[in-house]
């Protein structure tokens, strides 16, 4: 499987784009991130809970009545989808009104230390999912996890900066495909592409080669490197 983070940030690296201006976000570069993120014809996108927990789909779990432990293997729920919409929710805490987004089928990627009524409530919803960890998500495993059991040959990662973070640091991802917005955003702590804080501190940085840069439209630049 190939694992691309895409993503689009400020000039100084800042990836909230509500700090910049919806109007302005959704008028000159919303469009253009999703033609990108088109052009690699992926099979699925993985984000954090936070990042999901914005989509209009999204809603609070109401964990179902239990009458029996629930064991923890994989719930494939709907066997015929080709498009995927993949939640990193370690402690179960998404919930969601259909078991779709845009037509992706949503998976969520959880721990063992869910409980059993909110695994009943993914069932009931028709939400695949998948454990990897025991207490935490082990995002490797995740992905040995989702080639085994779904139709997906490239991975689109598309953040917050914790998750795109954690799986750079795990050597998890071939490629980043960076949009650099024309935009200083100059907001103190912000969110940045790769944020983990107080592990890349400890750590070497990790140097990339660059594949291709390309001028759009609206003054944004396409970055493309290679990540290993």
């Amino acid at each position: 499987m190939k694992v691309i983070c895409h993503m689009i940030s400020s000039v100084d690296g800042k990836i909230k784009v509500s700090d910049w201006g919806e109007a302005l976000y959704n008028k000159s570069f919303s469009g253009l991130y999703e033609e990108c993120h088109n052009s690699y014809r992926a099979e699925a996108w993985l984000c954090g809970r936070v990042t999901m927990s914005e989509f209009a789909n999204a809603e609070t779990p109401v964990h179902e009545p239990v009458t029996e432990k629930v064991e923890r293997i994989a719930f494939i729920a709907d066997p015929g989808a080709d498009s995927f919409a993949i939640a990193a929710d370690s402690h179960g805490k998404l919930g969601w009104k259909s078991n779709e987004i845009g037509g992706d089928h949503i998976i969520q990627l959880l721990s063992e230390s869910v409980s059993d009524g909110y695994l009943l409530y993914l069932q009931k919803r028709k939400i695949s999912y998948l454990f990897a960890g025991k207490e935490k998500l082990d995002l490797g495993l995740a992905l040995k996890k989702l080639k085994e059991h779904f139709p997906i040959d490239t991975l689109m990662v598309e953040g917050g900066g914790t998750t795109n973070g954690t799986m750079l640091q795990a050597g998890l991802i071939d490629e980043l495909s960076l949009l650099i917005a024309p935009v200083a955003d100059g907001t103190a702590g912000g969110n940045t592409i790769f944020d983990v804080p107080g592990l890349f501190s400890a750590a070497p940085g990790h140097h990339l080669k660059l594949l291709s840069c390309e001028k759009l439209g609206e003054d944004v630049i396409w970055l493309k490197y290679a990540c290993k």
